[in-house]
């Protein structure tokens, strides 16, 4: 079943399709790269996006050679180093507790792919700094994870709020109820009434 297909059962959610067009989310799951993705989604939590790009730029920068550090060497880099790229102190402890737990092997991210979404979400709680909502960001956007409801993403929320002019924001249990017309494409949807909110109203 596709997601014009899942459309169907659902009007609202059609006429954005058709208005917004094709799906833009990734189509396969990244390769590896799942340290470095959390660490960006870790910088950029609470800013806006030019801001935690540029912190994210300098904290890469101080690792030269154009890879990725591993988490060993993030562990063994002094905090004063890490704090002039932009990072604060909060932050800075999310990212040495990913960096610590992965080294340790407590995060395996070789069995990830194989792993059910509520399982990953699970490992990557019990990271500093990484709750629901990281975690089904990187469902989405990284392991591209098809039929994910991050029923606590404001956006989200807005966006179906307005869509079917509901009076107040729905709760997880609205959603819920919702997104059971939208399986197994919840991924897909959420992304489409995302896009919603940079429509012009007809």
């Amino acid at each position: 079943m596709t997601i014009g297909q899942v459309a169907k059962n659902d009007v609202v959610l059609g006429r954005i399709i058709r208005r917004v067009g094709p799906c833009r989310l990734p189509a396969k799951p990244a390769r590896g790269g799942y340290f470095e993705a959390l660490v960006e989604s870790i910088v950029y939590q609470q800013l806006n996006g030019k801001a935690a790009g540029t912190i994210f730029e300098r904290f890469r920068n101080l690792y030269p050679k154009g890879k990725f550090p591993f988490p060993e060497k993030i562990l063994a880099t002094p905090e004063a180093k890490l704090r002039a790229a932009g990072l604060s102190k909060q932050k800075l402890s999310y990212i040495r507790d990913l960096a610590a737990k992965t080294a340790a092997g407590e995060l395996d991210f070789d069995a990830f792919p194989h792993m059910a979404d509520e399982d990953i979400i699970e490992a990557l709680s019990r990271v500093k700094g990484i709750g629901r909502w990281t975690a089904e960001m990187f469902l989405i956007f990284t392991l591209a994870r098809p039929d994910v409801l991050p029923a606590g993403d404001y956006g989200f929320r807005t966006a179906v709020m307005k869509a079917y002019g509901l009076k107040k924001m729905p709760d997880a249990s609205k959603l819920q109820k919702l997104g059971e017309a939208w399986r197994p494409h919840r991924s897909a949807a959420t992304w489409y009434f995302w896009q919603s909110l940079d429509m012009n109203p007809k």
